[in-house]
């Protein structure tokens, strides 16, 4: 563990992290590594019971908005995202051993972060808008569409809102 170095992670905190890969090489630029990405997020996401509310995969590196999940601290949850992109790929090592992990405690924060997320891409000149980046959080927050990750938000809400009245009729 690194000296001084201090993690505030309490069930239901919210947090911004990045993590890149290894001598930030960019192992995440081909579509198929996206996806294998996004689908391990997903996996933990589930099996963690984990909050994502925002996500950008960029070449090198990944930003989160995710809650601390309510099974386990996230540190635990992240290393089982990291492991399962590693063991799913070719390149070895693939991540950076460490995170980067800010807690996000105010509303204003989280829109500034969910926006500094998906406008990530832009401002790296990867793309012209926020929307045309397709490995991110950005449509379901646009339009309420779902996409391989399970973004929490106002409209997921709705959804499960009117699933609970459908069942009680």
């Amino acid at each position: 563990m690194t000296e001084g170095l201090k993690r505030y992670q309490y069930e239901g905190d919210l947090h911004f992290v990045t993590f890149s890969s290894d001598q930030r090489k960019p192992y995440l630029a081909q579509p198929s590594a996206k996806r294998l990405f996004e689908e391990a997020l997903e996996r933990v996401r589930q099996n963690y019971w984990l909050y994502v509310l925002g996500y950008v995969v960029m070449p090198e590196h990944v930003h989160l908005l995710p809650r601390e999940p309510k099974s386990a601290p996230l540190s635990k949850a992240l290393h089982a995202l990291k492991s399962s992109v590693s063991k799913r790929s070719l390149q070895r090592p693939f991540w950076l051993p460490r995170y980067y992990d800010f807690n996000v405690f105010t509303s204003r924060k989280r829109l500034e972060k969910l926006r500094y997320i998906h406008r990530n891409p832009v401002k790296r000149g990867l793309v012209e808008r926020p929307e045309d980046w397709q490995c991110s959080s950005f449509c379901h927050y646009a339009t309420g569409g779902s996409g391989t990750v399970e973004i929490e938000s106002f409209w997921t809400a709705e959804l499960r809102e009117k699933a609970k009245l459908n069942k009680k009729q």
